[in-house]
């Protein structure tokens, strides 16, 4: 089992990632990661030893992130009342950071499933059947989502960039 805790542990930075980019928020990404990662210690003795471990712990953390979706329902989360005040008086200047939120906000943009698929194969380098695994759907859907999303998501990029600014704004 030690073993097991460890390879768990190696995984934690793509487990993260992928949790941020699937939630948007820092502290409920944790939170996700927290829960995959007791579910994943508990049922270890369910992981078949010689595949690959990573799909796994992302499937069981895409289940959790579709339950909790679930419970939520489709209202929009809230905002804190401090960050419904004006914004900064002067942007950003860097192009780096502004093209980084640009994607971001695109990104936030697609379906729930084009953007798992992409970030899955793009970001996190599964490959369609694994990623497909991860998603419990087939590795044609995977591929036609990952292409959908792609599309749209190079329609959002190519926008004016005075619509991009003002949408990021």
């Amino acid at each position: 089992m030690a073993k097991g805790r460890e390879m768990i542990v190696a995984e934690i930075p793509h487990l993260r990632r992928y949790a941020r980019a699937l939630l948007r928020d820092p502290v409920e990404a944790d939170d996700l990661v927290q829960s995959c990662l007791e579910r994943a210690l508990g049922r270890f003795h369910l992981w078949r030893p010689g595949s690959n471990l990573r799909p796994w712990l992302f499937t069981i953390m895409h289940n959790l992130f579709i339950n909790a979706q679930r419970q939520k329902g489709r209202r929009p989360t809230p905002l804190p009342f401090d960050e419904l005040t004006s914004p900064p008086a002067q942007a950003a200047p860097q192009d780096g950071a502004m093209a980084a939120r640009h994607i971001a906000q695109a990104l936030q943009q697609l379906p729930e499933e084009q953007r798992a698929a992409i970030l899955l194969v793009g970001l996190e380098e599964l490959s369609y059947a694994e990623a497909a695994r991860v998603l419990g759907v087939p590795q044609g859907t995977v591929m036609s989502r990952l292409h959908r999303g792609r599309e749209k998501l190079r329609t959002i990029i190519l926008e004016e960039p005075a619509a991009a600014i003002r949408r990021i704004k």
